[in-house]
């Protein structure tokens, strides 16, 4: 019998991270490393998410998918070989990231990688803190690769102000970066294809100099892709919250809920779902299972779809991310 889950974190220390996630979530990250990455849900090789609740406490996702694929997935698709079609992660940007791109769909084979399309909700922000995303009005291939070679390619790229609550959505092909002093609830295609255009002449954990891969990222940018705008914050209202649409893509769709005061709904329709909890606290119950999750800030939940009559039940003051895969 399945049942609403959720995953141990899986951290992983970056040049650019920082202690924010212990701050904000109380996650429990490794002492005296710079954190920039919690995978929350992941089915990456090496990378699998051990459940932390209910009676399938300690199997993991890989096993899930490899015994309950049909169970959890429902309609939606699996990624490459079988794998969950989705990567969730927290990200904590103290210092900017590496300008990059990930392959479109079309473009990735013959460069030996994967398609990531994306999408990240801000979740907290510094006062001045900004993304880097698409290209400046204007700017030629020609002018990009020139900026490349003299180290000033940054100042192609679209910035754009940025505070709590904000999300932008990027797919593959989109060139972009976080800049410093944020944190991020990522929804991603399940892949870890990054290109490096540029990485600010810093090095590595190691001391080294970050690879970068020039010729992958020049055959993967969109140059067409001219000063992209964030989701619009269009809410409508529901029976006892507000909501707005995030994403709506072939890939995944992701809504916001807000609720000012204590409420519930209950989730419609049989679909691979994760909730995602940004502020507040929240319980999530399903007829049959007998397992009640209890969810607090930066705990992601993933709602199988064979699940029926899943109900949220939420405090005052809460707001959550729904992700439907497709």
């Amino acid at each position: 019998m399945l049942y609403p889950f959720v995953f141990r974190p899986i951290f992983k220390d970056r040049i650019w991270g920082g202690r924010e996630l212990e701050r904000l979530y109380d996650k429990k990250i490794p002492a005296g490393q710079p954190i920039g990455e919690s995978w929350e849900i992941s089915d990456r090789p090496g990378d699998a998410s051990v459940i932390a609740n209910g009676p399938l406490a300690g199997k993991n996702l890989r096993w899930l998918m490899e015994n309950h694929a049909a169970e959890i997935l429902g309609d939606a698709k699996p990624a490459a070989e079988g794998r969950f079609p989705l990567l969730c992660k927290i990200l904590d940007a103290r210092e900017k990231l590496s300008l990059q791109v990930h392959p479109p769909a079309n473009k990735a084979k013959e460069l030996n990688g994967e398609p990531k399309t994306e999408m990240w909700f801000i979740a907290d922000a510094a006062p001045d803190a900004s993304l880097y995303v698409g290209l400046k009005r204007g700017v030629t291939r020609t002018e990009f690769e020139k900026k490349i070679s003299d180290g000033t390619v940054a100042d192609c790229f679209h910035r754009i102000a940025v505070k709590a609550g904000d999300t932008m959505f990027l797919p593959s092909g989109r060139v972009h970066a976080i800049g410093e002093g944020l944190v991020i609830f990522e929804i991603q295609q399940n892949s870890d294809t990054t290109y490096r255009v540029f990485d600010w002449n810093r090095v590595g954990l190691d001391g080294q100099p970050r690879e970068l891969h020039v010729a992958q990222s020049l055959a993967s940018i969109d140059f067409n892709d001219f000063e992209p705008k964030l989701v619009p914050a269009n809410y409508r209202s529901g029976p006892n919250f507000k909501f707005r649409q995030l994403v709506e893509d072939p890939l995944f769709n992701v809504q916001e809920l807000v609720f000012e005061n204590a409420g519930s709904v209950k989730l419609a329709g049989q679909y691979l779902r994760i909730i995602a909890l940004t502020k507040g606290a929240a319980t999530i119950a399903n007829d049959g299972s007998g397992v009640v999750t209890q969810l607090k800030p930066g705990d992601f939940c993933l709602i199988p779809a064979s699940l029926k009559n899943v109900t949220l039940k939420t405090a005052a003051n809460t707001a959550f991310l729904v992700t439907e895969a497709n």
